[in-house]
């Protein structure tokens, strides 16, 4: 028997949080712990990238994208753009994910989370890629479902609302996301990445949507001094227990256990998040001091580079690091590898070598 469309509850849901209180603090304290530690470093913008590009190859893997870190870390390296294989492509809506967290963050320092925003991102996610024809930007005017690709409605393992009710739902969700009446802001993003989910309301792009509001969210409401609470990795590792359980909300109402695992993603997530955060920290006050020997002016400002880009070329690393003359970067590139801090790992290209700067890779790997 073909499912019927199901419609969400209106937000938010009553209930018994006692049992989850212990999760709550749990996640809160290493969300702040952290928070503070990103601040501590000397230059926080230089690590935003690369844990910018890990979230989005694992968010777009759980929709199907195959290319790896190292992979997107090489495409990055010679800041490729052509689509011509099935890895560009997986490229290429990486890419887009990477400049959709880019851009909600500039977007919120102007306006709030909202359904005009959600739609904006929407349509930078699936620029140029597939998904590109199903309405970017726009609330689907038509039934979806959820189940394995290739298979029919009858087999579906979820289906959301019909079109109609998606306005009106999306409003709901609205004003939920912005309540100040919540127990706490982490109860409030697993509620509303439910709902989100469960109302679905574009044609494509659901997920990855979604995942994106997370740390947006927590930057909005001034949990986080930058969007950088990701749980793609979590979720990736635990994908069935993930479909399993907003499903177990659809239809058993089941919210405590999804918000309970919601919790544990956010807290085991960044408690690993934070691990690497100390080690780059490490890394870059041993390398810092390793500067003066390097004799150069610009020696530190390429050190923030090659955090900022750990795959690169000399031309895709010149203007990050703010050097105009070529010889000078070149010199400066050998000063490098010659202090063992970056490696030449494609030797018979000439002037277009791609470089790996391997100490931060190996980290956040």
């Amino acid at each position: 028997m073909v499912k019927k469309p199901f419609i969400p509850p209106h937000l938010p849901p009553k209930l018994d949080y006692s049992t989850i209180f212990p999760d709550i603090v749990r996640a809160r304290d290493i969300v702040a712990r952290y928070d503070e530690a990103v601040k501590r470093l000397p230059n926080p913008e230089i690590i935003q990238r690369t844990f910018e590009t890990k979230e989005a190859v694992l968010s777009s893997k759980i929709e199907g994208t195959q290319a790896t870190l190292d992979e997107v870390l090489m495409f990055d390296a010679e800041e490729i753009k052509t689509e011509e294989n099935e890895r560009e492509r997986d490229y290429r809506e990486i890419s887009n994910y990477r400049l959709a967290i880019k851009c909600g963050k500039d977007f919120l320092k102007k306006r709030p989370l909202s359904e005009n925003l959600i739609k904006d991102l929407h349509k930078i996610l699936l620029d140029s890629v597939r998904g590109q024809n199903k309405a970017p930007g726009e609330f689907r005017k038509i039934q979806v479902f959820v189940g394995k690709r290739g298979t029919s409605i009858e087999y579906a393992r979820f289906i959301p609302p019909s079109p109609q009710y998606v306005p009106e739902l999306f409003s709901d969700f609205e004003k939920y996301i912005h309540s100040e009446n919540v127990i706490d802001p982490l109860v409030q993003i697993a509620i509303g990445h439910y709902q989100f989910e469960a109302i679905h309301p574009f044609m494509d792009g659901n997920g990855r949507v979604g995942r994106l509001l997370v740390p947006l969210f927590l930057y909005e409401k001034k949990i986080t001094a930058y969007p950088n609470i990701y749980v793609s990795e979590f979720l990736e590792e635990n994908r069935e227990e993930y479909y399993d359980l907003l499903n177990a909300v659809s239809e058993k109402g089941e919210w405590l256990s999804w918000i309970s695992f919601f919790l544990e993603a956010v807290r085991k997530q960044t408690e690993i998040t934070l691990q690497r955060v100390e080690d780059i920290e490490k890394l870059y006050k041993e390398l810092k001091e390793k500067m003066p020997e390097i004799n150069s002016i610009y020696a530190n400002s390429f050190l923030d580079a090659i955090f900022t880009k750990p795959r690169f070329t000399a031309k895709s690393i010149k203007k990050i690091a703010g050097i105009s003359n070529n010889q000078t970067l070149y010199t400066l590139i050998d000063k490098f590898v010659e202090a063992g801090i970056i490696a030449d790992i494609s030797p018979d290209r000439g002037r277009n070598k791609i470089y790996a700067f391997s100490g931060l890779t190996k980290i956040i790997r």
